[in-house]
């Protein structure tokens, strides 16, 4: 047997033994500590990937090669996370948004090409990485308008997963930007997305004047 066929045996015995490391249950921690151990490995994750299973899909997310992160490959990771259920969707692409695309110049650049993407999912990811950079108090482009416009015209009509993410980019941008602050609680206003959800105690209300008031405050606080 050749040295090729016995890596791949390798890579496939691998990838079983992780598997059966994981499951439901598994915490999110557990899988930072996994990948941190593992390191790198973008084949076992394209294993792990196929296996189809949501922990270990997150799992995979943490130890891809960014480098090797394309529009296709990314275009197929996308097709595959359209099995899942919406709320598992979201959270295996912002997790990739979170973990990997926002770590690299070249995928930065595919995230913020994708506002008027077919997909939802990276119509979201654009949003969100937005969002993210108020969020994490970095700098952001000097964007805040054209955004703002966009999310006007187009937020009431957007499909769930990105109209969530708009709307957390308004909140951000109101939360930071006192000079749009009132712009920012008038959408909520307007459309009245998440103002009757019901969040867990500690948790932040969606609802744009809620959210706004809530995190200003906090910082007012401090």
């Amino acid at each position: 047997m050749d040295n090729k066929n016995n890596t791949e045996m390798k890579r496939s015995s691998n990838a079983e033994t992780v598997l059966s490391q994981i499951n439901h249950q598994t915490k999110l921690g557990d899988l930072r500590k996994m990948a941190k151990d593992i390191k790198k490995d973008h084949e076992l994750a394209m294993e792990l990937w196929s296996s189809g299973e949501y922990v270990a899909r997150l799992l995979a997310v943490l130890i891809m090669n960014k480098k090797l992160l394309s529009q296709d490959l990314l275009n197929q990771l996308d097709r595959d996370m359209q099995t899942h259920p919406l709320d598992e969707r979201n959270n295996i692409v912002d997790w990739l948004m979170a973990n990997q695309l926002s770590k690299d110049k070249e995928t930065i650049a595919l995230m913020e090409s994708w506002e008027h993407s077919s997909s939802a999912l990276q119509r979201r990811i654009f949003w969100y990485y937005q969002a993210r950079l108020r969020w994490m108090g970095k700098t952001p482009p000097d964007n805040t308008e054209y955004l703002l416009s966009a999310i006007e015209a187009n937020i009431a009509e957007e499909e769930p997963e990105v109209q969530w993410a708009m709307n957390f980019t308004a909140g951000w941008i109101g939360i930071y930007d006192e000079t749009y602050r009132s712009r920012c609680i008038e959408i909520g206003e307007r459309t009245g997305l998440y103002k009757d959800d019901m969040v867990s105690k500690g948790c932040t209300p969606d609802y744009l004047p809620e959210f706004i008031s809530i995190e200003v405050n906090k910082r007012m606080n401090k």
